[in-house]
């Protein structure tokens, strides 16, 4: 799901984009009160559809850029919104965009959206390495999606998403969205949730390449121990060296945990 837009207009929604077109205007205010732009800011809107939320936001905001795959989308985008003079539109893919190059005088971006469901985990991954340029995110998701953002240890949808996205952001869900709000209706529920990037995470991973892979080889195989699932970053011998115990599943491991635990693979001497 892709697309935030009205009724009217040629365009059809696509499959392969992931598109449906939030049509209920109730939950297009709803997200426009929770974004609430405000004089001086820039808000960035991905995959504006046919323009239902940008048309809220284009009147509040100084500054709207909006990053649309769609070509045929396009020439509509710029009819409806083009006399707003802090508008830009840009044709292209959100996976690959270089957020940065938004960028202006320091002032750091606001970024809405109605991600694809199809994409969402890699584009919100994308989207973390910009934390420090950016104020919040609003982002409509599948509702599991948000499930795992705000998962702590020991839930059933935790693991390493949600680690990730609550070592840059404080996640908030903010309210479900049921399928008719949307042409075509999909067969899930969505939700609404804001991440705020802290301005210094409140745990510091003194190598953010070491927690990345330790994460991402732990939850390869959650349903193993810390024992086996370790078995490719450090030896088992070498395992009692470190802060953990290993006969836990990565699953009972905090964010706290997986933290000071990169930080011990960091320190471990090399092997001889």
């Amino acid at each position: 799901m892709s697309k935030m837009g009205n009724r009217e207009g040629p365009h059809r929604a696509r499959k392969r984009f992931g598109q449906n077109f939030l049509v209920d205007g109730n939950v297009i205010d709803q997200i426009a009160a929770a974004v609430h732009p405000r004089p001086g800011e820039h808000l960035v809107e991905i995959g504006p559809g046919k323009g239902a939320l940008t048309a809220r936001l284009a009147d509040n905001a100084e500054s709207l850029s909006v990053i649309e795959l769609d070509r045929d989308l396009v020439p509509w985008l710029k009819v409806q919104f083009e006399r707003h003079p802090g508008f830009q539109l840009f044709q292209a893919d959100a996976l690959k965009f270089d957020f940065s190059s938004l960028l202006r005088a320091e002032q750091p971006l606001r970024i809405v959206g109605n991600l694809p469901y199809n994409i969402s985990t890699p584009l919100i991954f994308h989207l973390l390495t910009f934390t420090g340029q950016v104020t919040d995110m609003h982002f409509m998701l599948q509702k599991e999606v948000v499930q795992r953002m705000a998962a702590q240890s020991g839930d059933k949808a935790y693991g390493r998403l949600g680690i990730m996205v609550q070592y840059y952001c404080r996640v908030e869900a903010l309210f479900e969205v049921p399928p008719q709000a949307f042409e075509p209706a999909p067969k899930i529920d969505s939700a609404v949730v804001r991440l705020t990037p802290y301005a210094e995470p409140p745990l510091k991973a003194n190598n953010i390449q070491t927690l990345e892979r330790l994460v991402n080889v732990a939850f390869q195989q959650r349903r193993k121990t810390l024992r086996n699932a370790l078995k490719q970053l450090v030896d088992p011998e070498r395992l009692d060296q470190l802060p953990v115990d290993s006969s836990l599943r990565p699953e009972a491991l905090s964010l706290a945990d997986y933290v000071a635990l990169a930080n011990a693979l960091d320190e471990l001497p090399e092997q001889g």
